[in-house]
């Protein structure tokens, strides 16, 4: 059992070395030399590793962004009480979690192995993420009196099955984004990304693809995705701080001395710009990620699962639109602005828009809704995203989580976790 749990902490807990592994023996089995061996899989981590540091720029960025217009709506988070936490439920269900992961992700490579659905999903920080969730709405179903190994199984073969098959719905829509076969998407953003393709097709225009928008040569810096991400973010930076500074609440004063000697307005300005260099760094650690995985991956689907295909973070399709990854998040903040006003005013729940799911998973729909329906279909499937991340948190904190770790699901869940959290409610009220 420890020598499990070691695995699953430093292997299946630690995805840039579960992903170098996963590159070393690829290219082990394909008999490459020493230095191809070493290069190969020192640049994958080394690129896995950008990525993470891109993302926690981004992270850092959100992280005055969202308080700055909590602030500017009035919002307080709403107050919860009588469940165990995140802390208390890993002390209780941890190695339960960490072993479910463990056995799901071999449950998802023999299907991999013995059926027509070729997908490994590798997007570690996911997985354990997407299983601790699952653990939360099975024990509050069960009651909170659920024995160890079947609580073990349970979350393994759930796991397990949305590992291949996520995975497996996708790839007919990412094709058409890539252009080939060579990648998936293995992120719980599937869901938005799968309807705003759909919802664009009907309800976009194809032709108004928003990589080929057309503007007048005076405007031509706007085809920059760097440029455009941060003027984008400027503006919305820029307002935020001009309200909170007429404002001058103690929420607001708490914020702006956060810029210390420096004006907010430089301040927030600066932030802005740091979000852009943020989503360089990460579509630098993509490029040099992919460009060592999908070789060395050939070994592995080759030799142990033929055809085998790595299902990988959101940020693999940013690359193919750049312009659209803003345009979903535009639309998804948007669309979270609508639902916190209109959320608070039907059913008394205060969203908190954690930005960085809307962001990703935004961003992610915006690529395939432009796929299908161009601006508009981006749009659309922003705002999808926020509608799906909004209902889907009232519902999970409210009902389904409630006395487990809606604390939890506030900041670490997301769409499809909501979108399946009324089916795993009910099998496990079934079963257990």
């Amino acid at each position: 059992m420890e020598i499990i749990t070691w695995i699953a902490d430093n292997f299946f807990g630690t995805p840039a070395i579960l992903l170098g592994f996963i590159v070393l023996l690829g290219l082990l089995l394909q008999k490459k030399n020493l230095s191809q061996v070493v290069s190969g899989t020192f640049k994958a981590i080394i690129g896995f590793l950008i990525i993470n540091a891109g993302a926690a720029v981004i992270t850092g960025s959100l992280g005055i962004f969202e308080p700055m217009w909590k602030e500017v709506f009035g919002l307080e988070t709403a107050p919860l009480s009588g469940f165990l936490g995140q802390e208390k439920f890993n002390l209780e269900f941890g190695s339960a979690v960490t072993l479910a992961m463990t056995l799901g992700f071999l449950v998802n490579v023999l299907l991999a192995r013995f059926t027509p659905f070729k997908y490994i999903y590798l997007t570690g920080h996911m997985m354990f993420w997407t299983t601790t969730i699952f653990a939360g709405i099975t024990v509050q179903a069960a009651g909170g009196d659920v024995s160890f190994w079947p609580l073990v199984i349970f979350l393994a073969v759930i796991m397990g099955l949305y590992w291949t098959f996520q995975p497996a719905l996708v790839q007919p829509f990412l094709r058409k984004i890539t252009g080939n076969d060579n990648v998936a998407l293995g992120h719980t953003s599937a869901s938005v990304a799968i309807l705003s393709a759909l919802l664009g097709k009907v309800f976009g225009n194809k032709k108004n693809d928003a990589e080929h928008i057309k503007l007048p040569k005076k405007l031509e810096f706007l085809r920059d995705s760097n440029v455009i991400t941060a003027l984008t973010m400027g503006i919305l930076f820029l307002i935020g701080a001009i309200i909170l500074m007429v404002k001058q609440t103690p929420g607001a004063e708490k914020l702006i001395a956060q810029a210390g000697n420096q004006s907010f307005i430089v301040y927030s300005i600066v932030q802005s710009f740091t979000f852009a260099a943020g989503i360089a760094v990460v579509l630098v650690g993509v490029r040099m990620f992919i460009g060592e995985i999908v070789p060395a991956f050939n070994g592995i689907a080759t030799k142990l699962v033929p055809g085998a295909k790595p299902a990988l973070d959101a940020p693999i399709v940013y690359p193919y639109a750049a312009n659209s990854v803003i345009i979903g998040f535009l639309g998804a903040f948007v669309g979270a602005i609508i639902w916190l006003v209109v959320l608070g005013n039907t059913v008394g729940y205060v969203f908190v828009p954690t930005m960085i799911v809307l962001f990703f998973h935004g961003a992610v729909a915006g690529v395939f809704g432009n796929s299908t329906g161009g601006v508009r279909g981006a749009l659309i499937g922003g705002f999808l995203t926020a509608t799906v991340v909004a209902w889907g948190q009232y519902l999970m904190v409210t009902f389904f989580i409630n006395t487990t770790v809606p604390d939890t699901a506030m900041w670490a869940a997301d769409s499809d976790m909501f979108i399946l959290g009324p089916i795993i409610s009910m099998l496990a009220k079934l079963i257990f």
